[in-house]
């Protein structure tokens, strides 16, 4: 589902600050060589990340679902002196391919790859966060708020990607659609967390900010 038209879309990012040519290149190379290259940030969400970033100046952050770094790139713009990023991805294929476009960046040395299963290498990271990027397997979403929260500082920001989920969160949910029922749930729960202030964005396929209380 397009939430607004692509004519309105063209003019939001044509009106919005350009992305870095590294990350043109890497959505490019992202068509090419990837599949499912529409689970891209892309230009508009990017430079959304990036400036929250640089609002917060997060010392560490924490990332579930690397893709192909594109969000890890644009949040990585905003990092603290002497911050680190650790981005986690169950796609160990994909670990060369992120690492080329991470040590062109000048944050190269600041981001950390771990490969597995996130609810395995989330009790296994020792650090707490500033700004946590959930973009990850959705019908884990739940269970990833639960690892997540006590991780995450207080007054840090939880940014949840695809909570409309191409809108079926509006409709009835299928019985097999487990993704959908677990982000009907997951959207409710950050509403009504007593820990959160929550706002979601219909910005691209659906975005939340939560900040701790």
């Amino acid at each position: 589902m397009d939430f607004i038209s692509s004519t309105l879309f063209d003019y939001v990012v044509a009106h919005s600050q350009e992305e870095p040519d590294l990350l043109k290149e890497l959505t490019r190379e992202t068509h090419l060589k990837v599949l499912l290259p529409r689970m891209l940030s892309g230009p508009l969400q990017g430079r959304f990340l990036s400036l929250l970033s640089k609002l917060t100046q997060p010392k560490h952050v924490l990332e579930i679902g690397t893709y192909t770094g594109y969000a890890t790139l644009c949040l990585a713009e905003g990092l603290a002196e002497n911050g680190c990023i650790d981005t986690i991805d169950k796609n160990e294929e994909l670990f060369d391919f992120q690492r080329s476009f991470f040590d062109r960046s000048a944050h190269g040395s600041q981001i950390h790859q771990h490969i597995g299963d996130a609810v395995e290498v989330i009790p296994s990271l020792e650090k707490s966060y500033d700004l946590i990027f959930l973009d990850a397997d959705k019908r884990n979403y739940l269970v990833y708020l639960d690892l997540l929260l006590p991780k995450l500082n207080k007054g840090g920001l939880l940014i949840s990607d695809n909570v409309l989920w191409s809108g079926k969160v509006l409709e009835a949910t299928q019985p097999k659609d487990e993704d959908t029922q677990v982000l009907k749930k997951f959207n409710g729960r950050l509403a009504n967390h007593p820990a959160l202030e929550t706002v979601l964005l219909p910005l691209r396929d659906g975005l939340t900010l939560s900040r701790k209380i």
